[in-house]
């Protein structure tokens, strides 16, 4: 193959590469907009929002091609395209278990969203104490001459999860060899603490919910038994209330 060859082939690989990259990157802009679509929405109808934060993660061509020649896979974009389906990730954090539920049940009431699997590491955690909600979408990217259907993964957790996991891949980031028994045990103790933790706030938010909640009630009972004109505050007896609804 001579020199101008090599050259054409060269820039028609960039090409499909850079392109394929692509329409993962655009995915992730999909499922950003999206959450924070719904994020916004909570804060101005409910003054609340279960997302706390998002963060999305592309994986580089060299992971690709590395995790592929652990799987002793084919290196064709096809291939890859079947077999990593965490090229494009997005991991959203919520602040209790059961906002991770309302979001993964809102994504998926999504008409456009096609949900190929979901991974409950909450209920079912992985041996070594991980929890998450994981969510693999197939999400639709639309390109100047055709329409593409890409794989995005989806971890959804809480900050104490979060906040192991991150810390649990930290301390073993690179670490090639057997993980010590008393480590491993450790870290699924420190896992189970996080646990409880999530439970505990999650019992003090519904007792404040509920305390919240009647305390608007009396609010809203207490408004109706008064008017105010030219703002001056006149009750209501209860009785001429009562002859009026009779």
């Amino acid at each position: 193959m001579n020199t101008d060859n090599q050259l054409e082939k060269l820039k028609q690989i960039k090409h499909e590469i850079t392109r394929f990259m692509m329409i993962y990157k655009f995915a992730l802009a999909e499922m950003e907009t999206k959450i924070d679509i719904l994020k916004e929405e909570f804060q101005l109808l409910h003054d609340y929002s279960p997302i706390e934060h998002t963060k999305s993660r592309l994986k580089s061509p060299e992971s690709i091609m590395n995790k592929m020649l652990r799987k002793n896979s084919e290196l064709s974009l096809p291939q890859i395209r079947s077999s990593i389906k965490d090229i494009a990730g997005l991991r959203i954090t919520c602040s209790f278990i059961s906002d991770i539920y309302q979001v993964s049940a809102m994504l998926q009431k999504q008409d456009d969203l096609k949900v190929l699997a979901v991974k409950d590491y909450i209920k079912n955690p992985k041996p070594n104490g991980y929890q998450s909600l994981h969510l693999l979408v197939e999400v639709p990217v639309f390109m100047s001459d055709c329409q593409e259907h890409v794989c995005v993964e989806v971890q959804i957790r809480t900050i104490a999860m979060d906040f192991w996991a991150s810390l649990e891949h930290k301390i073993f980031y690179k670490y090639s060899q057997a993980v010590p028994e008393h480590l491993t045990r450790e870290l699924k103790n420190a896992a189970d603490r996080a646990y409880e933790l999530d439970l505990q706030m999650e019992r003090l938010h519904r007792e404040i919910q509920q305390i919240k909640d009647s305390q608007e009630e009396e609010d809203t009972l207490s408004g109706l038994k008064e008017i105010i004109l030219n703002n001056q505050q006149m009750k209501l007896p209860a009785n001429f209330v009562k002859l009026l609804t009779e």
